[in-house]
């Protein structure tokens, strides 16, 4: 099966008649509009040219329409500009429970610089009551914005009859119309709004494009400053070339708006219609008739939506809302609505367009049952038959990504804290040091260490995801300064999802990674999971008088990290499928590295504390160092080995949700020094899956040790900073 695109309302492909007028600005008309001359004059008519296209769509004055940069510019410039333009009438703002970040995080922006703001409810369709807008109404109320149609579930608002209260009030009435434009009529004269966004890429133009439509008399605050271009309220010479295609899409849009509404929603119902018949379980999100026309948000109790989406892979589509389209969280827009959260963790957006086929339905719909009958929870799982061999992509087989799916490390300490500390005087090592091993005398000069790891895929091929599973859990062992004698394997596998040969794969890895360290893997245990699992309960001993503990460390220490970070940030990007195969290759190599060579190297010196540097990052594991020490340190950012392309990824915004919880986990004990960058920061506490060793050592034999590692193969081992004095467990980043 081919590709299907069922994602129009996250952005729509560039109309062909809209690329080609803005063919000649890309190649022949390249003047500057302000521009008095001839070069000037030509693109200037086509700004304006396109500005009475946008208007014709919406029968509105030509003078009434701003070019902007998008759909959260508009509703930016919108409400901040008239907020900020008429606070000595009011500071009062209302809008719904429902609108669009770009709208919602405004008002929470304003809600800091002195205004209110009233959020109203919707009922289970996602409509907002009229009777509502009136009732939150008062003397200071000087704004109210709410969306013409949801971009999740497609309710359509009565903005028409908000707007004439408003009207009788004197209050200014703007709709975000990004998800309605091209899809139903927005008609200015109709609607009796004062202010309109509209973003380009929702109807078939490109992105970074937008308008804003202000009705005359409507006084804004200047958003952009700097010369007096768009009637001196939006600074910046004009982006001509996407302008243009806006115009030509607005004039599309006006003039196919009833074919293309009929086409959409045939499609719509016939996918509707399929999906409620043969899965009855299933449940239809927003208002059955006040509803856009080619969207559908559909449940699927007990199941997990980034899981349908994993597994729907040819199937373009979105988990409740594009903007959170990398997590399963609950929409803001269903919990709005009351849908249950068994339900709504299982939302999928489908929306239709103007090039959806009847086909492309039939292929999808097929695809859709297939995928969620084979994903609903049943008491008994049958092995599913693979009749191909051909290659598994592991990482869409899960929504977490190894070590950064571990629990918040804020939640697990509350519970840990909790638990009564065992008595036992043989216990050596336990749950208090925040070490990942555990330690048990068994006599005077021996000790049993134990640990026990294991994670969701990180990389597409099973056979290096066992390795580096194994690689992971090892780790454990040799960072306290352990020698391992044996492992289990412990397993959770979808069987209905994936053929048996990929487990094999994964405990073949395993074994192979096990042998380099010297172990076997002599048993474990297995159970049928809704994604597949792999790790390590690996069994060592030590020495009672040498174990290496993480709460140990000393002022004067120097601090030595043995692997470069940033794996967590570059195994989401191969889940994305970002990551090309050197950079795979590389990052796999450096996962699977064991940590044995470090370990046996460290051994010889005066080291006094060390921690693998796992989930909750480097700053995290720090952390856990200089809380348990009673120390503080002191980390030189540029020290620090980093996988480069870690940090471009990262700036992209390619970051897993587990990175994100240990920078809040680690924000009372770090001081970053300004010259930090956030994407820095970000990188400093990426989620690391076997991760390299963070040792501190003597200020006298670090040199030593250093030069020992790097000769050892450890060529990225580097000194990164120190521990600096006693203290709460404070970190300096500098």
């Amino acid at each position: 099966m081919e590709h299907i695109y069922l994602d129009y309302n996250a952005t729509t492909p560039i109309h062909p008649e809209v690329a080609e007028a803005m063919i000649p600005y890309l190649r022949e008309h390249f003047g500057n509009p302000s521009s008095a001359h001839w070069y000037g004059a030509q693109t200037r008519k086509a700004v304006e040219n396109a500005r009475a296209q946008v208007a014709t769509m919406l029968k509105c004055h030509v003078d009434e329409v701003i070019f902007t940069s998008g759909g959260s510019e508009s509703n930016n410039f919108a409400i901040k500009g008239y907020a900020l333009k008429h606070r000595d009438k009011g500071n009062h703002i209302i809008t719904s429970q429902v609108e669009h970040p770009a709208v919602i995080e405004v008002c929470e922006y304003l809600e800091t610089v002195g205004f209110e703001v009233t959020y109203l409810p919707v009922d289970e369709y996602g409509l907002v009551d009229a009777d509502d807008v009136q009732g939150a109404i008062r003397p200071g109320t000087i704004l109210i914005s709410i969306m013409l149609a949801n971009n999740e579930v497609g309710t359509i608002q009565p903005i028409a009859e908000i707007a004439s209260l408003a009207a009788k009030r004197a209050i200014a009435m703007h709709t975000d119309a990004a998800q309605a434009v091209g899809k139903i009529p927005v008609d200015c004269p109709i609607l009796g709004v004062d202010m309109i966004s509209i973003a380009g890429h929702k109807l078939y133009a490109p992105k970074g494009i937008g308008a804003l439509y202000i009705r005359r008399g409507i006084q804004l605050q200047k958003f952009i400053h700097g010369a007096a271009h768009e009637q001196n309220l939006r600074a910046g010479t004009e982006n001509v070339l996407e302008i243009v295609g806006l115009g030509k899409a607005c004039e599309i849009a006006a003039r196919d708006l009833e074919s293309n509404g009929r086409h959409s929603r045939q499609l719509r119902d016939m996918l509707e219609q399929v999906i409620v018949a043969r899965i009855p379980s299933c449940r239809i999100n927003g208002h059955p008739e006040k509803r856009l026309p080619n969207t559908l948000s559909v449940s699927f109790p007990g199941i997990e939506a980034n899981t349908i989406i994993s597994e729907l892979e040819q199937v373009a589509c979105s988990p409740g809302a594009a903007c959170h389209s990398d997590k399963v969280i609950m929409s803001h827009v269903l919990e709005a609505m009351g849908v249950p959260v068994e339900y709504a963790m299982g939302t999928i957006r489908f929306s239709t367009g103007a090039m959806t086929t009847e086909m492309e339905i039939k292929q999808a719909v097929e695809a859709i049952v297939l995928t969620i009958n084979r994903l609903i929870p049943t008491e008994r799982v049958e092995p599913v038959i693979f009749t191909t061999d051909e290659q598994v992509r592991l990482t869409k087989y899960t929504h977490g990504l190894g070590c950064a799916c571990k629990l918040r490390p804020q939640a697990l300490e509350k519970i840990l804290a909790s638990l009564p500390r065992p008595t036992d005087a043989n216990v050596l090592v336990g749950a208090e040091s925040s070490d990942d091993a555990a330690v048990y005398r068994l006599s005077d000069k021996l000790a049993i260490v134990q640990t026990v790891d294991f994670f969701t895929p990180i990389v597409d091929d099973p056979y290096h995801f066992g390795a580096i599973a194994a690689a992971n859990s090892l780790s454990d062992i040799y960072a306290m300064g352990g020698k391992p004698l044996f492992a289990l394997s412990i397993v959770g596998f979808p069987s209905n999802r994936l053929p048996m040969s990929v487990l094999q794969r994964i405990l073949q890895g395993a074994a192979d990674k096990a042998a380099q360290a010297g172990i076997s893997i002599i048993g474990g245990h297995t159970v049928d999971d809704t994604e597949p699992k792999y790790g390590l309960a690996v069994s060592g001993i030590v020495d009672p008088s040498r174990i290496l503990r993480n709460n140990t460390a000393r002022v004067g220490d120097k601090l030595i990290l043995t692997k470069p970070i940033g794996t967590g940030i570059i195994s989401t990007a191969i889940k994305r499928q970002m990551a090309d195969e050197a950079l795979t290759q590389k990052v796999i190599g450096i996962m699977s590295c064991l940590n044995d060579i470090a370990a046996e190297t460290m051994l010889r010196y005066d080291v006094s504390s060390v921690t693998d540097v796992t989930g909750f990052g480097l700053l995290g594991h720090l952390k856990e160092m200089t809380v348990g020490s009673g120390v503080n340190a002191r980390i030189n950012s540029q020290a620090v080995p980093l996988i480069s392309e870690a940090v471009g990824f990262a700036s992209s915004g390619v970051i897993p949700g587990g990175t994100e919880n240990n920078l809040d986990y680690v924000a009372p004990f770090v001081k970053w020094n300004d010259n930090v960058s956030r994407v820095l920061r970000y990188v400093l506490c990426d989620a690391q899956t076997s991760g390299g060793l963070l040792i501190a050592v003597a200020t006298s034999e670090s040199e030593k040790l250093l030069a020992n590692l790097r000769a050892g193969g450890i060529v990225d081992a580097s000194i990164i900073g120190e521990i600096t004095e006693i203290g709460g467990g404070m970190i300096a980043v500098v």
